[in-house]
Formats: C-alpha cells, structure tokens, sequence
C-alpha cells in the first residue's frame, strides 16, 4: 500500500491537496482531500486512521518524502503499521523514478483523466472527495471490464459489418 499527495488549483484561487492510498495495482483504497495549509503528516494521519478502519489486513506502508517524522512512529505505535518512507538520495538532479513511488503517481495520472479532476471546480472538499471516488470507480470498472488490463481510452475503429 502506498500514499502520496497531489496539488489541484481550484477557481477561487485556492490550492488543494489530495492525498491517496492505493494497492500495488493502483487501485484507490483511501482518498482524504485538505487544504494546502493543511501539512502532510497531519493530513497523513487521518489517512492512516481512515485505511486502519476500512482495511484491518494492511501491515506495510510506503509512503512520500513528505511523510517523514513523528508520523512513522505514530503509525507503528497507534496504528501498529510499517510506514516506510521511499526518499530521493541526496546526490540525484532532475527526474528520477523512486520505487513504489510511480504507483501512486500512476493513479494519480488515472484521476487525472476525469475532467473534473484537472481542474478544482468544487468549494467544499467533501464533494472533491467524492469526485475522486467517482473517477476512480470509472478507472476501476474498465479495468475490471477490460480484464484487469489498463489500455488507451482510443477507440478502435469500426470494423465494417460482414453482408
């Protein structure tokens, strides 16, 4: 299981975060939607609550840079998970693919896809919750349609019917 946050801009000029747990699939287990202001570990440990509810078999936990700290020894005390923290080394410049990292970042690609997501439109972040949930149930049954595959969202060209 891995989490991780992302920055959305809503139109009244606020910024948002989204911070998601998902599988090793991608698939979203968890969403918690906060304020910017709001830091990473705080909202990370609603997030971890919110899994522990729903998710009681979950041991091992990765998690973003961001997480790093008081939260580690929270979720192993509190929460009796592994919270392992995936961190870029200090010596790397530019773009680098951190393990366990590019699923999250997958997902987020995933979500990302829905219109409505691109963009914050929502005031309240319930209903960008919601919409998160909305997308990634889309995401989710094509896979499970596709058989578990992800592919392109292009269409095929028609074949022409046999006469």
């Amino acid at each position: 299981m891995k989490f991780a946050t992302s920055n959305s801009l809503s139109r009244s000029g606020h910024t948002r975060k989204r911070h998601i747990a998902t599988d090793t699939l991608g698939f979203l287990l968890t969403v918690i939607v906060t304020a910017a202001s709001v830091s990473d570990r705080d909202a990370g440990r609603d997030l971890l609550k919110a899994l522990r509810e729903r998710h009681r078999h979950i041991r091992l936990v990765w998690a973003d840079s961001g997480y790093t700290g008081w939260l580690v020894s929270f979720a192993h005390a509190a929460l009796a998970l592994a919270l392992t923290v995936v961190k870029r080394s200090d010596d790397t410049t530019g773009f680098t693919v951190l393990p366990r990292r590019w699923c999250v970042e997958r997902t987020f690609a995933w979500l990302i896809r829905s219109r409505r997501l691109a963009r914050d439109y929502e005031t309240r972040t319930d209903s960008a919750q919601a919409l998160t949930w909305w997308a990634a149930s889309i995401t989710a049954t094509r896979r499970l349609a596709r058989g578990g595959a992800p592919t392109s969202c292009r269409l095929s060209p028609a074949t022409p019917a046999a006469a």
